[in-house]
C-alpha cells in the first residue's frame, strides 16, 4: 500500500488520481473532510482506507510491513495562520513522527516542502542541501518557518548519519496551481480565485505593486502545474535511490498578469484587470519574485520538462474550470 497524508486536499488528492491512473487501487488516504466540498476531490479516487491525521501512529503500528511509501503533503499551509503552537503541531511535529515512524520500518518518505522557506529570496531559490545553505535562509511568515524547521532537522540527521528512512526527499513547491483548489479559500491559486469574475465577464483584481521595481501586476512567480507536481512525486516512487531536497517548480518566473492573461486567453475572452492595494498586513511579508532553480531535480537524473505556462493555464481552464464539475 501507499499511504497518503492531506490525500483530500489539493496536491495530494491529485497524487491519488495519478496513483490510479496508472493502476494503483492499494492506497490509504489520510486526511480530514470535515463539512464543505473537499470530500469530491477524492469523489472519482479507489482507496482501501481513509484514515483521521490523529488515527494515522495507531494506525500505522498496524502496517507494519505492508506500506510501500508515505508521501506527506498534510500541512496547515495557511501563510497568514498566527497559532504557531498549531502549525508547528501539524507541520513539524507531525512530519517527525512520520519520518522516524518511515526510519524504523525501512519505508521510503516524500515530503511536502515549500518555496515559503526562501523568505524574500535575497539568498537565492537554488535547492542546495546543505547546513550552510539552510541556516542562510528566513522565511517570512509562520508557515514557511514550520517547513524550514524540518527541512533542516532532515538536513542535521543526513550529516551527522542519523536515522532516516532508505529514501527519503523533500519537495519544495513553488506556486502549483491545478484543479481540487477550489476548498483552500483565500490560499487558492489566483487564477482559481479570480476564475468566476473572469467568466461572468467582470474585471479581474490583482494587487497593486508596492515595490517601485515591479509595476503592477508585474509581481512575479514560478508558476507549476499541479499536473508536473505529482510527475515528480511518481517519478521519485520509482527511483528509490534518489534521495534530497529539492525544488518543484518550472525555473522560469512568470508575472501575475501574464498568469491571468492566459487564464482570458485560454477562455477566449478579451482581458480585463484592475489594480488593488495590498492589504497592510501581508505587505511586509510579500514574495515579489520567486523562481526555481532546477539544480537539484536534473543533478539526480529527473528527465522531464515542466509545462509551459500558457499550456499549463489552457488545460487547467479547458477541462476543468470551465466545465460544469471543475474536480479531477
Amino acid at each position: 500500500m501507499i499511504c497518503i497524508t492531506g490525500a483530500a486536499g489539493f496536491i495530494g488528492s491529485n497524487i491519488a488520481a495519478a496513483l490510479n491512473e496508472r493502476g494503483e487501487r492499494d492506497l490509504v488516504l489520510c486526511d480530514r473532510l470535515r463539512d464543505g466540498g473537499k470530500w469530491q476531490n477524492i469523489r472519482r479516487r479507489r482507496f482501501d482506507d481513509l484514515v483521521a491525521p490523529e488515527d494515522l501512529p495507531r494506525w500505522l503500528e498496524g502496517a507494519r510491513g505492508k506500506l510501500r511509501a508515505v508521501i506527506h503533503m498534510g500541512a496547515i499551509s495557511s501563510t497568514t495562520v498566527t497559532d504557531g503552537d498549531a502549525v508547528m503541531r501539524e507541520n513539524f511535529k507531525f512530519s517527525l513522527m512520520l519520518l522516524d515512524w518511515c526510519a524504523a520500518a525501512g519505508v521510503p518518505f516524500v515530503y511536502a516542502s515549500s518555496a515559503a522557506t526562501y523568505g524574500d529570496g535575497s539568498q537565492g531559490f537554488d535547492d542546495v542541501f546543505s547546513l550552510e545553505a539552510l541556516d542562510r535562509l528566513l522565511p517570512l511568515n509562520l508557515y514557511g518557518f514550520s517547513k524550514h524547521a524540518f527541512d533542516c532537522l532532515v538536513c542535521r540527521r543526513v550529516f551527522s548519519g542519523g536515522a532516516l528512512p532508505p529514501q527519503w526527499a523533500g519537495l519544495k513547491f513553488f506556486n502549483v496551481f491545478g484543479p481540487n483548489e477550489l476548498h483552500k479559500g483565500s490560499m487558492q491559486s489566483v487564477l482559481t480565485k479570480v476564475w468566476p469574475d473572469m467568466a461572468a465577464g467582470r474585471p479581474v483584481r490583482l494587487f497593486r505593486s508596492h515595490d517601485p521595481r515591479f509595476p503592477d501586476g508585474g509581481q512575479m512567480r514560478d508558476f507549476v502545474s499541479v499536473r508536473d507536481a505529482e510527475r515528480v512525486v511518481l517519478w521519485l516512487l520509482d527511483n528509490p535511490h534518489v534521495r534530497g531536497l529539492f525544488n518543484v517548480g518550472t525555473g522560469r518566473a512568470r508575472s501575475f498578469k501574464d498568469f491571468i492573461g492566459a487564464g482570458f486567453a485560454a477562455a477566449g475572452l478579451p482581458e480585463s484587470i484592475e489594480y488593488v492595494d495590498m492589504p497592510l498586513e501581508i505587505r511586509g511579508k510579500y514574495q515579489y519574485f520567486t523562481q526555481a532553480g532546477l539544480g537539484g531535480l536534473r543533478s539526480v537524473g529527473y528527465p522531464y520538462a515542466f509545462t509551459p505556462l500558457e499550456e499549463a493555464v489552457g488545460d487547467y481552464v479547458r477541462d476543468h474550470l470551465a466545465k460544469d464539475c471543475p474536480y479531477r
